[in-house]
């Protein structure tokens, strides 16, 4: 299911977190409780070595919680939240890295790592910038992050995967417009898989206070 990586260079850069997923959070939230690793459940960036993003400088911290970047494949950059070319809002705003630091809330759409970067001079006033990731709510939809919405940092209630073969589940959207079909759903989130109701047919470890996900078949 997922979580999203991705590595960048920045000059503030910022990089779209590359597929689930293997992503937002620490421990790989797409893992089958019954042994069988969820991989990628939506790709949230591009590979390759991605371009360097310098901080546009809206607000003290690049990227701070309730400001806006742009829209891209690969790279982003800060825009002011009411202007065109804002895209996505930031919900949250951590320092390190996704997989030592706090959880991305559970409708991120996409996480945005921040590599870091402390130049030598700094012409324009930018100023250094830490490492850290930015979770992402697009401002319009499509929500991916929703439950059922096929894809985001976090596999939660409501969301649904699909056996990939090779004892892998990965997450689809539940109204089967993603180009794959679903085939169970997660109804519950528990604290222990006996917790789970008779008709589970999947347990998928989600993390939290309540890590196992109780999935019926569709």
């Amino acid at each position: 299911m997922r979580e999203t990586r991705s590595a960048g260079v920045v000059w503030g850069l910022l990089v779209l977190a590359g597929v689930l997923l293997t992503g937002c959070q620490s421990p790989p939230s797409g893992v089958a409780e019954d042994g069988r690793l969820g991989g990628p459940a939506s790709a949230s960036a591009a590979g390759g070595s991605p371009p360097v993003t310098r901080p546009s400088g809206y607000g003290a911290v690049f990227l701070a919680v309730d400001e806006c970047s742009s829209f891209g494949t690969t790279s982003f950059t800060e825009v002011p939240c009411a202007g065109e070319r804002a895209a996505a809002r930031v919900v949250a705003r951590h320092d390190g890295t996704v997989r030592d630091g706090p959880r991305c809330p559970a409708t991120t759409d996409f996480v945005l790592h921040i590599s870091e970067q402390r130049p030598s001079s700094d012409e324009d006033g930018d100023g250094a910038v830490p490492q850290g990731y930015a979770c992402m709510r697009n401002l319009q939809p499509p929500h991916p992050g929703d439950p059922g919405g096929g894809g985001g940092p976090r596999t939660i209630v409501g969301d649904c995967v699909y056996s990939s073969g090779d004892g892998q589940v990965r997450e689809a959207a539940c109204d089967g417009k993603g180009g794959q079909e679903p085939e169970f759903k997660v109804t519950e989130a528990v604290e222990r898989r006996a917790d789970c109701p008779v008709s589970t047919a999947l347990y998928v470890r989600l993390g939290g206070d309540r890590p196992v996900g109780c999935a019926r078949p569709l």
